[in-house]
């Protein structure tokens, strides 16, 4: 049922590594700041003269010497991000799902839809295979309205589009549920 070439290769973990890592970075917003001493409020002023006070030489207050002075180095908004190969994503979310399937972690269902959203009905489900109260994905081909309101309201339930795929939630679920026709749009996403 499942392929080969997707949940039987043989697993490379620094790949793992690199994209779980560039998805956390992506993650972060990188605004943190601290005042540098042009930034920081107060005086210009020359403190004390240069020479004959026995200490050492103060320019101004807003020295992070001072108590209320700048912070030395201090970090900077900047942006986190960097970049990572197509193909290099590509080994690391298929070894991440060869390291599921030897877990006997993945579960393939029959396409599925719900008449109306409940979420009764999805814990239903859920409860069916005994991973009601475990970190649970559910790959769908395609964006189905009343499974994703039906399970917006479990926080331990994920649903997304096997074109949406990543590392990090493979690796971060504890089950992952397969429709049928999400597995054959992810061999068109992960054809090498």
């Amino acid at each position: 049922m499942l392929d080969e070439s997707i949940f039987g290769i043989e697993p490379n973990d620094h790949a793992i590594y690199l994209d779980t890592r560039q998805f956390m970075a992506n993650q972060r917003q990188g605004t943190h700041a601290t005042k540098e001493k042009s930034m920081v409020s107060g005086s210009t002023r020359k403190i004390k003269r240069q020479k004959g006070t026995g200490g050492a030489r103060a320019g101004s207050a807003k020295s992070p010497l001072f108590p209320g002075g700048a912070r030395v180095f201090g970090p900077q908004p900047r942006d986190y991000s960097f970049k990572l190969n197509k193909k290099v994503k590509r080994l690391a979310r298929k070894s991440a799902l060869t390291y599921k399937a030897k877990e006997n972690q993945i579960i393939v269902l029959e396409d599925f839809d719900f008449e109306a959203p409940r979420t009764k009905s999805f814990m239903e489900v859920l409860s069916n295979f005994s991973v009601a109260d475990q970190k649970t994905m559910f790959v769908l081909a395609r964006p189905s309205r009343n499974i994703i309101l039906s399970s917006r309201n479990l926080r331990q339930v994920k649903v997304i589009q096997a074109s949406d795929l990543n590392t990090y939630d493979i690796l971060n679920a504890r089950h992952l549920f397969f429709v049928e026709s999400s597995l054959q749009e992810l061999q068109k996403v992960l054809a090498s």
